[in-house]
């Protein structure tokens, strides 16, 4: 059963790899600052939702608190994806009249924005309802999940990384915006439920709350997220859910740990979540202080696989170890740990805290957080298990295109961001040779971006900074081409020769060489070189991410 788990998720990826898009209008609407988007800023959002489990239809509103930061345009765009409906929007500070124009995924509000000058704060709300998209392949190809648990009650939970969270409420679907003073989050659902979602627990009232759908929608949860969030880290989980609480003494003081699991799979829930405080220590010493003390730290039970949601991640790895069962690593070091916990929770420094203003950028979130997997198995193992399972993630990396994407258009690249983008970070800390200077780094990373979204560019100025290596080289090469280096030599006359291809200029790195009993470095470029050698043989270091190919020849 692995096997063939392995061999799906293998075609899927595969799959999603090599599809070549052509991108349209839509695509450049959703992933640009174009010029309904760019003169205005986020502030807040206040969403208020309920939910109807009979039609598996939504409604509600959003109440956009936002500033306006650059020359205002005609017009504004809010994003919310088909086949939702935005039935109007009303401000209480900003235009009397405003009109609205569809164009697809995208909601155009027109109103005399030019007379607001920059400083003004704005203030609407927007009214929707629909059903929104049934995810597909969660949380890979998502939307919403309308599930039942093993006892017929629903469940019900959204993935949308992506997708978009426009996909199930109005907003500003752009991962440059977060709201700058975080976001209130309203559930309504039936009464048997219960609702999680991000940030603190505000309130839980009972009792009937009216509306138009009815008067089986009587249990309402309200929960606040104190710092900036991006928007498809907003997330719901609606489900017969029984809850523990817990307290973490972190580097920072004490903040909350809550777990949320289905009634029936608490006992296992206990046991498997009980890692938590572990990786939590392990990830502030090697990234420093968890990200959102005051919103705390959640672990959910989801209805598919995994997701990153800032502050309420998702479980659903069935309680096993490893991958859904099986290490992906091929060392066995990965079945020493529950991959979903680990790689999600790591999300927590990487993509929630420190975040890609463009998706083409995202190799930021995945790479430095797949890394992350390999230091936690290090504090539970020791430094070789760690770096052992580090390179076995190697081998999953197909080359196919670079981890970059095309920008503006809301696209990643590869996803060997999250394999490719892991040997980058292994080798830029055998490059650094000083584990405590590359550990301020990661570290320095979390702080110097805290609660911010970067570009590729300050990332790869900081890493270099703080190093003291020159990587614009090794940047280009492993970012933006598609092929790893290849090592050629040859071995004769007790002399060995060695040389790059396939590199870009002014590529090299120190790789570390032996017979058996003694070890040197040599420095390879584009250009041949040759060293006295006297055995017959050579065993090239595994720490760097290169193809050997051993050349005949005279």
């Amino acid at each position: 059963m692995k096997k063939v788990v392995f061999i799906i998720l293998s075609m899927w990826y595969l799959l999603s790899a090599n599809t070549t898009f052509a991108f349209t209008h839509a695509d450049t609407l959703r992933g640009s600052n174009g010029r309904g988007r760019a003169w205005w800023d986020v502030q807040k959002y206040d969403l208020q939702v309920t939910f109807d489990t009979i039609t598996k239809s939504i409604k509600g509103k959003n109440v956009i608190i936002a500033s306006v930061v650059a020359e205002p345009a005609d017009s504004m765009q809010i994003d919310l994806q088909e086949p939702m409906i935005l039935d109007r929007v009303e401000f209480s500070l900003g235009p009397d009249q405003v009109s609205i124009v569809n164009e697809g995924n995208v909601w155009w509000i027109k109103g005399q924005f030019k007379k607001y000058p920059k400083g003004t704060t704005l203030q609407f709300t927007a009214y929707y309802h629909g059903c929104p998209r049934k995810a597909v392949n969660p949380p890979w190809d998502g939307g919403f999940s309308w599930k039942h648990d093993s006892t017929g009650k629903p469940w019900i939970a959204v993935s949308c990384q992506g997708l978009g969270a426009s996909v199930w409420w109005p907003c500003k679907d752009a991962q440059w915006d977060e709201p700058d003073n975080g976001m209130d989050i309203s559930l309504s659902v039936p009464q048997d439920l219960v609702a999680v979602s991000n940030g603190k627990l505000i309130s839980r009232p009972r009792g009937d709350i009216g509306g138009d759908m009815g008067e089986r929608y009587n249990s309402y949860w309200q929960w606040r997220v104190r710092y900036p969030i991006n928007s498809y880290d907003v997330s719901f989980y609606i489900g017969d859910y029984v809850h523990w609480h817990d307290t973490l003494k972190g580097e920072e003081g004490n903040f909350d740990l809550d777990f949320w699991v289905l009634r029936y799979n608490e006992e296992k829930a206990r046991k498997q979540f009980a890692v938590v405080p572990q990786m939590i220590h392990c990830f502030e010493y090697w990234m420093g202080p968890y990200p959102f003390y005051e919103d705390g730290y959640k672990l959910v039970e989801a209805p598919y696989l995994g997701m990153e949601h800032q502050s309420a991640v998702a479980y659903g790895n069935k309680y096993k170890m490893g991958y859904m069962g099986f290490d992906r690593t091929g060392t066995n070091v990965g079945m020493k740990f529950d991959y979903i916990i680990i790689h999600e929770s790591g999300h927590e420094w990487f993509g929630n805290n420190v975040t890609a203003k463009d998706m083409a950028d995202n190799w930021i979130h995945e790479g430095i957080t797949t890394y992350s997997e390999s230091l936690f198995a290090e504090c539970l193992l020791g430094k070789e298990k760690g770096q052992t399972y580090c390179r076995g993630e190697w081998r999953n990396i197909d080359n196919d295109k670079p981890m970059i994407g095309p920008y503006g258009v809301n696209e990643e690249g590869s996803n060997d961001i999250y394999d490719k983008g892991t040997a980058m970070m292994h080798m830029i800390r055998m490059l650094t040779n000083d584990d405590e200077k590359f550990r301020q780094m990661l570290r320095g990373l979390g702080k110097e971006f805290y609660h911010q979204t970067v570009t590729t560019q300050q990332v790869e100025t900081y890493i270099a900074t703080r190093t003291g290596l020159d990587l614009t080289a090794f940047f280009n090469q492993y970012l933006r081409q598609t092929d790893i280096p290849q090592l050629e030599y040859k071995l004769k006359h007790k002399k060995l020769t060695y040389k790059f291809t396939g590199i870009v200029n002014g590529f090299t790195l120190p790789i570390p060489i032996s017979d058996g009993t003694t070890t040197m470095t040599i420095k390879p470029t584009d250009k041949s070189q040759t060293i006295k050698w006297k055995d017959k043989s050579v065993t090239f270091s595994k720490d760097f991410l290169i193809n050997v190919k051993k050349k005949a020849g005279k």
